[in-house]
């Protein structure tokens, strides 16, 4: 957890979920929180750094050592999220490819849901997170919803 101000980012461990739709479980854990929740989405893209050494692009082309650059972010109340595929086919309406999602939770404060400038930080903090490989504690889904653990 990273305390920020007068909000809260709350990391899901991706090893305590269970094997059952990760996306619905982070919906009912949001659902389960005593404060109003803003659901934070970062996806990002695989992708090979300009300066790649032959050894980096051969383990890029066998499907290892990508670098993962944010494409999209966006917030969503519980009341936006009807499904995983939903939140997918926005996301692909909006034309950035990607291949995995990061998904964290935001709390409210006293009843009230996180301000747009909570939000924004919030966001602003988990991009920075993904783009310096700092992603241990977010939840991360592949674009089936499978949850993927980074080694």
């Amino acid at each position: 957890m990273i305390q920020r101000k007068s909000h809260r980012i709350d990391f899901i461990d991706p090893c305590e979920m269970d094997t059952t739709s990760h996306f619905d479980q982070l919906l009912q854990a949001a659902a389960a929180q005593p404060e109003p929740q803003r659901l934070l989405f970062v996806f990002a893209t695989a992708e090979l750094p300009e300066d790649a050494t032959p050894a980096q692009r051969a383990r890029f082309a066998a499907g290892d050592g990508a670098t993962l650059a944010p494409v999209i972010c966006v917030d969503k109340g519980l009341e936006e999220l009807v499904s995983f595929d939903a939140l997918v086919a926005e996301s692909r309406a909006a034309g950035s490819p990607w291949h995995v999602v990061f998904a964290a939770g935001l709390s409210g404060r006293d009843g009230q849901s996180p301000s747009a400038e909570q939000v924004e930080h919030a966001l602003q903090t988990m991009v920075e997170r993904v783009r310096g490989g700092m992603i241990g504690t977010l939840l991360a889904l592949d674009r089936s919803g499978e949850a993927l653990q980074f080694v």
